[in-house]
């Protein structure tokens, strides 16, 4: 296990925060289904595209040139994707990520993850979506939860 005072350093960081995360993601009740019965993922096909997202991203080293909006909208056509839908995946990531790091560059992939979120659900959604909690299906508010393990 790594340890949690280290900040994300490199690709093999990566693949270890989104190998636990998606296995999270994947059996969650909330938004395992798109991943598993709606879009049918395959994790060792989607690994290496997520990966290369997430090192330009934080790292500016991969080469990332698909469209990530397009796989959303197709999952939001077949089942409508909501706030609470990107509240969870949010509160994943975070968890994930602070399950493994932390540093700078774990608070900008946390941050990161929760403005990509955000703009997905907007773009999808419309611009009045719900990303705030107290209304009905907006976003939890992440200061709301504490999630220890993630898988």
């Amino acid at each position: 296990m790594r340890s949690t005072t280290r900040d994300i350093s490199d690709r093999d960081d990566l693949d270890v925060i989104l190998r636990r995360f998606y296995t999270a993601a994947f059996a969650d009740p909330l938004i395992g289904p798109f991943f598993t019965e709606i879009a049918g993922t395959d994790l060792e096909v989607h690994l290496p595209r997520i990966t290369d997202f997430w090192e330009r991203a934080l790292f500016r080293t991969a080469d990332y040139g698909r469209d990530a909006f397009a796989p959303h909208a197709a999952l939001h056509s077949a089942r409508p994707l909501t706030a609470a839908h990107f509240g969870r995946w949010t509160q994943l990531w975070r968890a994930t990520v602070d399950g493994l790091h932390q540093g700078p560059r774990a608070e900008r992939a946390k941050a990161q993850g929760e403005r990509i979120a955000v703009a997905m659900l907007r773009r999808l959604a419309g611009p009045d979506a719900a990303t705030e909690g107290g209304g009905s299906g907006g976003f939890v508010p992440l200061a709301a939860f504490e999630l220890r393990s993630v898988a």
